[in-house]
């Protein structure tokens, strides 16, 4: 069983697995450090434990942290907009887990927050995260291109929006 629950010390090992692999990190933006160190871990656990209210979340199955989730919310005039990351360690890929966190999440934000629209950038080779977007009620709104720049390459961002009466 997926849930979405607060980060816990007991993660910290799995964190710094699943955050060292290099097929997690191609997928994410280059704040993620490389490589991922034990203090990496313990500083995202500290800081998660005083957030209040709670925006990131571990994506834990049956007891265990296979992943991430977590939610950014905008200021300004796009106050009503949330940006939502997530990722999932290699091993748990194809197996709906990372649909089922975007379900949770997005139930989630729209319970406790007045945001009218959530949103996605992914990386134009994610097509597995376009295909989670897409089962959960996303849609493609626009293609940046050439807008991320990873691992010495221009990549198109493909951005996937979600509003609160879909």
């Amino acid at each position: 069983m997926i849930t979405l629950r607060p980060w816990q010390w007991r993660d910290v090992p799995q964190l710094i697995h699943i955050c060292n692999n290099i097929h997690i990190w191609n997928n994410l933006r280059d704040q993620m450090p490389k490589p991922y160190r034990q203090k990496d871990a313990e500083e995202w656990v500290r800081f998660n434990l005083q957030q209040q209210p709670q925006r990131n979340f571990c994506i834990d199955e049956n007891g265990v942290m296979i992943g991430g989730i977590g939610m950014v919310p905008q200021h300004d005039i796009y106050k009503r907009n949330i940006e939502i990351g997530y990722y999932l360690g290699e091993e748990h890929w194809g197996r709906g887990h990372g649909t089922e966190a975007v379900r949770q999440m997005v139930r989630y934000i729209f319970d406790t927050t007045d945001c009218y629209r959530i949103y996605a950038e992914v990386f134009a080779h994610n097509l597995a995260s376009m295909a989670v977007l897409r089962k959960n009620g996303f849609h493609r709104e626009a293609v940046l291109h050439k807008a991320i720049f990873k691992n010495d390459l221009l990549i198109d961002a493909h951005l996937w929006v979600r509003f609160r009466e879909e």
